[in-house]
């Protein structure tokens, strides 16, 4: 009786318990697998649509609807407008600018005497500082001579630049060299930090950010990127260097759809441009092999070799290392190497120790 009794009971609850016992089970099992395969599945998905964009062009203060980027490698964010506040002052500050046509600035170039010929030879550039191309550039039949007018327009600015990140590492290594550092030297040093997206405060980091790009890598990609300054986000918005936005202020590519993709960001000024070019390989995340190649070459004790570095940059443009082959061919045909060592005659005494 007892046995029989037992397997009754059994039989009770499995009509009555066990149906809403199981049914509360089966739900906990679900609703935990639901809220732990979410997450995953959405960072596959985000994953892979990253598989499919390359941001290694945008400018980096206006990627992504303005979000907080993580440019540095590692997991701190940080302000990007702190990137690129020089950059963006230097635009605010020549905003009305006098556009000179090609025939003046020929003119120009003849009255300070400035030849590619005597660069190549002398190695020193007369700082003429042009802020925007002549519309009439593109008008130059004969390619030479067109390539070369693009050249001594783009040489003295690159130059500029990299002068700017001489000082500034003279000055760095200054810092470095000494045990105790001067309050200016501090805010000197922190204002650095955050231009070259570092909020780690590494000097190690900053050490190997804070260098120039060889001069001709910087014309090979300007040139490859505006047809040799015929293009239009060249001639319209200052373009050198064809850096993205997606919500700053650019122009969009004429088979972009009107309200999607990415623009061609803007400068009021050609300088500003080249500025934030070098930014934006010294800083993105995507050329932190290239970075590494230019240590290396410098730990070494040699020169900074265009050709070699070129063979990091295959992130630059969707064709990747396509892009990078016709990137050292335009610096071979062009012998755009002898402009490398080439000095900016100096327009004020703290550039005379550069030369």
């Amino acid at each position: 009786m007892k046995k029989k009794f037992f397997f009754r009971k059994i039989n009770i609850f499995n009509k009555k318990k066990l149906g809403s016992v199981s049914k509360i089970l089966i739900s906990s099992i679900i609703t935990v697998i639901f809220f732990y395969s979410m997450p995953i599945f959405i960072n596959f998905n985000n994953e892979k649509s990253l598989e499919h964009q390359n941001n290694s062009k945008a400018i980096l203060a206006y990627t992504l609807n303005q979000k907080k980027l993580d440019v540095t490698g590692n997991n701190q964010s940080l302000d990007e407008k702190d990137l690129l506040v020089d950059i963006f002052s230097l635009n605010d500050l020549e905003a009305d600018t006098v556009r000179l046509n090609a025939a003046t600035i020929k003119q120009l170039f003849e009255d300070t005497n400035y030849t590619l010929k005597e660069v190549r030879e002398k190695k020193l550039v007369k700082p003429v500082a042009l802020t925007l191309l002549p519309n009439e550039i593109k008008m130059i039949e004969n390619t030479k001579k067109r390539k070369d007018f693009f050249i001594q327009i783009i040489l003295p600015l690159i130059l500029k630049e990299n002068n700017n990140i001489k000082l500034d590492r003279k000055r760095l290594f200054s810092i470095i060299n000494k045990s105790n550092n001067t309050n200016l030297e501090k805010k000197w040093l922190e204002k650095k930090y955050k231009q070259y997206g570092i909020p780690s405060k590494d000097l190690s980091v900053l050490k190997i950010r804070m260098d120039e790009i060889p001069v001709s890598l910087a014309i090979a990609q300007a040139a490859k990127e505006t047809g040799w300054g015929t293009s239009r986000f060249a001639q319209e918005g200052n373009a050198l260097f064809g850096q993205w936005t997606w919500s700053g202020e650019g122009l969009k590519p004429k088979d972009a759809d009107k309200n999607e993709g990415h623009k061609v960001m803007k400068f009021n000024v050609l300088q500003a441009s080249v500025r934030a070019y070098q930014r934006n390989l010294n800083t993105h995340s995507s050329y932190k092999e290239f970075r590494k190649a230019r240590a290396k070459l410098r730990d070494q004790g040699k020169s900074l070799d265009s050709l070699i570095l070129s063979n990091y940059l295959n992130s630059y443009a969707e064709t990747g290392n396509q892009y990078v082959e016709v990137l050292q061919k335009i610096i071979k045909q062009n012998s755009l190497k002898d402009f490398d060592d080439a000095k900016l005659l100096p327009s004020s005494v703290e550039l005379e120790s550069l030369i």
